[in-house]
């Protein structure tokens, strides 16, 4: 009888020994789920959240918001309130050179030679008239009214009339 108790238990024995090694196997090979989310993903080569609304400024070296600067509007859809077919510009401390952002996300450096001149650069031309007009071959493709960020049209008051 105690041979047969000794056989059962080590049968029982080796049964859940077994069993726990064939759980830890599992869990072992099971992958960990990960956080696909990985912070500041969208930063471009210099380091620019794309996502808060940064890019590179070749003229100021650093990253900016170029919608702050002044909006210039297609000059096809001079009332346009989609800022992005908008054009921006931002200039140097001193009014020299001015960066324009155009809607493709790509940017030129333009230069004055002298103040009421305007800004050059290859075939563009930033001209301060009434604001600012940028012209491209001697075609006006954007102008705007000098003003510095978005448009504000209407009132946020509800009560006012529009």
């Amino acid at each position: 009888m105690i041979k047969k108790i000794a056989i059962v238990f080590f049968i029982m024995t080796a049964l859940v020994s077994c069993k726990q090694q064939d759980v830890k196997e599992e869990e072992e090979i099971k992958p960990e789920a990960k956080d696909s989310t990985i912070l500041g993903a969208d930063q471009d080569e210099n380091g620019c959240l794309a996502s808060a609304g940064y890019t590179w400024s070749k003229l100021n070296k650093e990253c900016v918001r170029a919608f702050t600067g002044i909006q210039l509007n297609p000059s096809d859809n001079i009332a346009t309130e989609d800022v992005t077919l908008c054009a921006y510009v931002l200039f140097n401390e001193n009014g020299d050179k001015a960066e324009v952002f155009m809607p493709d996300e790509k940017s030129f450096i333009l230069t004055r030679s002298a103040e009421g001149k305007p800004w050059i650069f290859e075939d563009y031309q930033l001209v301060p008239w009434k604001g600012y007009v940028l012209k491209k071959a001697g075609v006006v493709i954007y102008s705007g009214d000098g003003e510095i960020g978005n448009k504000v049209t209407g009132s946020d008051n509800p009560e006012e009339g529009e």
